[in-house]
């Protein structure tokens, strides 16, 4: 088969299109012919060589991926060859054929194409496990995200309105955050020209945020813990802007908040599980009556990854980048 190699870290240039051996699924697993995956953040820190797979995973980039079940390793049932799936990976959805366990796969939902599905299994896992099971977002409380016009964000927007959530949202251009009010988002902030700890502010009485979904990291922590409400909850998923910040313990006391800090590829094989069924539970049905829909900027051939990953990089799309398999 074909997959995207990394032969040395570096650029989008440092991804190579070429024959690899195929996979075999072991126990427990589906071998699965991919249709297409998506690009995500921790694809091009893969790449620049700060971000290894975990132990025993594939090496080639693509954390999610759409496709049909070519075959069943021993143990699996509950599933077919021929089976159209997604599936949550932890590496090797830029290749022709990725090897998954067996509780790491979702149906393509109803209303949806193959090739949409591929952009699912990676934001809905992360959103809803940090949004909803780790903080717990209530209808009527105000959630912020930060990158609102993201793959993540787009996600985010529409899974808490569609649970009765208020929305508020930081973006980069204009554009972006018209499209974020396209989604629901009920307060648009835009991060180069206003502070975003004053507008949320405002525009929740002086309350601040109930939750907060944070790609940014080190940069934005003081400020995130200023714009959380009393009982406030901040999830960490990224660290955009850096890895170390100062904390205001004393800020955090005061509002008897909490800070989570998460991450989906390195978790065990029975949380990655168990946050799946969660997902097909609560999120499977939205997708199918309509309520929440994969927002696609663009597909391109797999073998165009370097450019795929130039287009995420300079932040020049909204929702998710598709790498489509040949």
């Amino acid at each position: 088969m074909h997959a995207i190699t990394i032969p040395q870290p570096g650029g989008p240039e440092a991804l190579v299109w070429t024959d690899v051996p195929d996979p075999v699924p072991g126990e427990g697993e589906v071998l699965v012919e991919v249709a297409a995956s998506a690009v995500n953040r921790a694809d091009i820190l893969q790449r620049q060589g700060s971000y290894s797979p975990p132990p025993g995973a594939s090496p080639y980039p693509g954390l999610e991926c759409s496709g049909r079940i070519a075959a069943l390793g021993p143990g699996v049932s509950g599933w077919a060859v021929g089976d159209e799936v997604c599936a949550l990976l932890s590496g090797g959805g830029y290749a022709e054929k990725v090897a998954v366990p067996a509780g790491q796969l979702l149906p393509v939902p109803e209303g949806l194409s193959l090739r949409q599905a591929a952009a699912l299994p990676e934001v809905v896992c992360t959103v809803w496990s940090n949004v909803f099971m780790v903080a717990h977002l209530r209808p009527e409380e105000t959630l912020l995200v930060h990158g609102g016009s993201s793959g993540i964000g787009t996600m985010a927007i529409q899974l808490a309105k569609a649970l009765g959530a208020r929305v508020a949202v930081t973006a980069g251009t204009q554009e972006k955050l018209e499209r974020c009010a396209e989604l629901g988002a009920d307060v648009l902030i835009n991060y180069r020209e206003q502070d975003f700890v004053a507008e949320i502010k405002q525009a929740t009485d002086g309350a601040g945020a109930d939750v907060i979904l944070d790609n940014m990291g080190a940069k934005y922590l003081d400020r995130n813990v200023q714009a959380l409400a009393v009982n406030g909850r901040l999830a960490i998923i990224g660290m955009q802007g850096g890895v170390k910040g100062e904390l205001n313990i004393g800020a955090l006391l005061g509002k008897r908040g909490a800070i989570s800090a998460t991450s989906l590829r390195g978790r065990p094989l029975g949380e990655k599980a168990a946050i799946v069924a969660a997902v097909r539970e609560h999120v499977w049905p939205l997708l199918a009556a309509g309520d929440v829909r994969p927002i696609v900027d663009r597909e391109l051939p797999m073998s165009e990854a370097a450019e795929a990953h130039r287009l995420v990089e300079a932040s020049g799309h909204i929702g998710k980048v598709l790498l489509v398999a040949p």
